[in-house]
């Protein structure tokens, strides 16, 4: 996927967010991606920045939707995405290992 496309997931994930966020109450639910400091307006920002943001709100998104029904989603596609948070943080730190190792 190539950057735009992704940026444009993103954006489409912060819609739909705000739309569960008007639908039912989502107290702490975003304050991990809230952390990540990132946005799709950010296309600065990497590709890798914009696809761990794209997994932590995939991820948020389930969480709440199975809060609201738990049939709706299985467990197994919500671990899935709890895993690909986690793959994608850990290359998104590799990355920028990376790069502060090519900046010396």
């Amino acid at each position: 996927m190539y950057k735009d496309e992704m940026i444009q997931m993103h954006q489409f994930l912060v819609y739909v967010l705000k739309y569960l966020e008007t639908e039912s109450e989502i107290p702490n639910s975003c304050s991990e991606y809230i952390a990540l400091n990132i946005s799709p307006h950010h296309i600065h920002r990497t590709k890798a920045e914009h696809k761990h943001a794209i997994f932590v709100l995939s991820n948020t998104i389930s969480e709440v939707i199975l809060k609201e029904d738990l049939e709706s989603i299985p467990s197994n596609v919500s671990n899935a995405l709890t895993e690909l948070v986690r793959r994608s943080k850990k290359e998104l730190k590799a990355e920028n290992n990376t790069a502060i190792a090519g900046s010396k």
